[in-house]
């Protein structure tokens, strides 16, 4: 059964009504543009069925122009940002942005000694550095396109990964400095 939907807006504002595609099981029509909101909000759902149950537990934040997934340290997360059409793209990434700069040194300089692995097992394209004079974070950018159903899929997909190869190099750093 085909859940209905009312139009509750006034005649002179309607627009054909979309919906992402978080809606799936209410047979809704897909979206054609999802707005960078929307792409954010969404994300996290569609990521988590995309990773082994033992990663599947973290928490999120978002925010109209990020997604930040993390286990226990909110201030080290994953994160995709929506940097702008202008700018031409999303940045895919392992934050480090604890308060202690020294911290987040220790985890570059930790994942420095994995960069080759890492390009080896997710591309060429992740680079890690130092970002501000206390954040650092290992990453990649992809190409902006707009936000749509299949650019949710493929986006999900690289961040699952990305996941699955740096979260054991984290763990491994981690508890090798406390």
């Amino acid at each position: 059964m085909a859940l209905e939907v009312k139009d509750a807006r006034i005649e002179s504002e309607k627009a054909p009504l979309e919906f992402s595609s978080i809606f799936h099981s209410f047979n809704y029509t897909p979206m054609a543009r999802l707005t960078s909101s929307q792409f954010m909000r969404a994300l996290p759902d569609v990521t988590r069925p995309l990773l082994p149950p033992e990663l599947r537990k973290f928490k999120n934040l978002t925010r109209g122009w990020l997604c930040q997934l993390y286990y226990r340290y909110p201030l080290l997360h994953y994160e995709v940002w929506n940097q702008g059409e202008r700018r031409g793209q999303l940045e895919i990434g392992l934050h480090f942005e604890s308060r202690k700069p020294l911290e987040n040194e220790r985890y570059l300089h930790g994942f420095m000694q994995y960069l080759t692995e890492i390009k080896a097992r997710l591309g060429y394209q992740w680079e890690a550095e130092q970002w501000t004079k206390s954040w650092t974070k290992v990453y990649r950018v992809v190409k902006y396109e707009p936000f749509s159903e299949a650019y949710l899929d493929s986006i999900a997909a690289h961040l699952a990964q990305a996941m699955i190869v740096l979260q054991p190099m984290f763990e491994e750093i981690r508890t090798s400095r406390e």
